[in-house]
């Protein structure tokens, strides 16, 4: 059994292998292609090496969204040969039993769960985040919007409402404002500074600020006191990666960064409805590589004439296609409907999990 595990195993990671650099070089092209417009433009002038540094940071996110469907494309193609040469058949009398065979897949699916995995939580995050940084330099800086991002906090009895306009190329940020309240909701204070840094301790650093003071509801006077400042410490648990997600998209932070601030959010009284869903979406989505394997599973047991094996490989890729469809509409309908998020996020894995051991039991365990 060893020599044949040995022999699927070497097939389907090179298929694998081969669809996953085709997929790659394809994306690769199509982005190249969407940057070229932008060459010569920007504060500083969008140079062509600048763009191909672009394209390349942007190629982990790619993997990351495209192993399973490459894992399913891949592990289709050898199956489908193995059956047309007939050596699939072979196998079967060598010892190779339908269970057998969906483990030794499984086993190789987990490898491809692992590789998934670490290229959502380590690889496309860094990368994402050094290119926008690189967009950053061209542009004179990252914000979303005319107002930036909002971001909100408590600390004891008070209320902070935080506004970030940009962040600069060096990852710090431009315009903080921070709007103080109290437990009543009334206004304390504001504070407003050009600039701003993370410390190293989680603190923020604003430089330059200006501070207006407002005089409770009551007093005898009523009156605003105004000071400048060159510097001032801000204690807070808003760390960078949670002003990189309100300036950026969620599904590009990391699952335990994605996990903190879905604490953050339910902490501070926010809704966490879309933030959850995308975290459960990363929790699962590595899996869908073990539900890619067992799919393409009953295709070893299919009959092929000669050459029919394109289309099974094509409907392979239409699979492929439509999970990853079916992904983001669940995503979408989950977040307006206000569905349960980790439901959200496993619907369509254990919706092609039935779909494929339904196949598996029909072409292997009944025919």
């Amino acid at each position: 059994m060893k020599t044949i595990r040995r022999l699927i195993y070497r097939e389907v990671l090179i298929s694998v292998l081969f669809v996953t650099v085709g997929f790659l070089a394809l994306f690769f092209f199509f982005d190249f292609v969407d940057e070229l417009p932008n060459i010569n433009r920007g504060v500083t002038g969008y140079r062509l090496t600048q763009a191909l540094g672009y394209v390349v940071l942007r190629l982990p996110s790619h993997l990351y969204e495209l192993l399973p469907i490459t894992v399913l494309i891949g592990t289709i193609f050898v199956m489908a040969r193995l059956a047309q040469s007939s050596e699939y058949t072979i196998l079967r009398t060598s010892g190779l039993g339908p269970w057998r065979a969906m483990r030794t897949l499984l086993a190789l699916g987990a490898v491809f769960t692992i590789l998934t995995f670490a290229a959502g939580d380590y690889l496309a995050p860094v990368s994402d985040r050094n290119a926008q940084l690189l967009k950053a330099r061209v542009d004179g800086g990252l914000s979303i919007g005319q107002t930036g991002a909002w971001l909100k906090e408590r600390q004891s009895n008070k209320t902070y409402n935080v506004n970030v306009a940009a962040i600069t190329p060096q990852g710090d940020m431009e315009r903080v404002r921070i709007f103080e309240s109290d437990a009543q909701g009334f206004l304390v204070s504001v504070t407003q500074a050009p600039r701003a840094k993370f410390g190293r301790d989680g603190a923020w650093m604003l430089e330059n600020l200006e501070r207006s003071e407002f005089s409770s509801p009551g007093a005898e006077s009523a009156k605003v006191q105004r000071v400048n400042l060159p510097s001032l410490r801000w204690p807070t648990e808003i760390t960078p990666e949670m002003v990189s997600v309100a300036l950026l998209k969620p599904d590009r932070m990391s699952t335990i960064d994605l996990f903190q601030y879905v604490r953050h959010l339910e902490a501070n009284a926010q809704s966490a409805q879309r933030y959850e869903i995308e975290f459960w979406r990363k929790v699962f989505y590595p899996l869908s590589c073990m539900v890619m394997v067992v799919l393409a599973l009953p295709f070893a047991y299919l009959h092929f004439r000669s050459g029919g094996i394109t289309s099974y490989v094509f409907g392979g890729v239409l699979i492929g296609i439509s999970f990853f469809l079916l992904n983001n509409v669940f995503g979408y309908v989950g977040n307006l409907q206000n569905w349960r998020p980790w439901l959200t996020a496993a619907a369509p894995g254990l919706i092609y999990s039935a779909l494929s051991l339904g196949a598996f039991g029909w072409l292997v365990l009944r025919r």
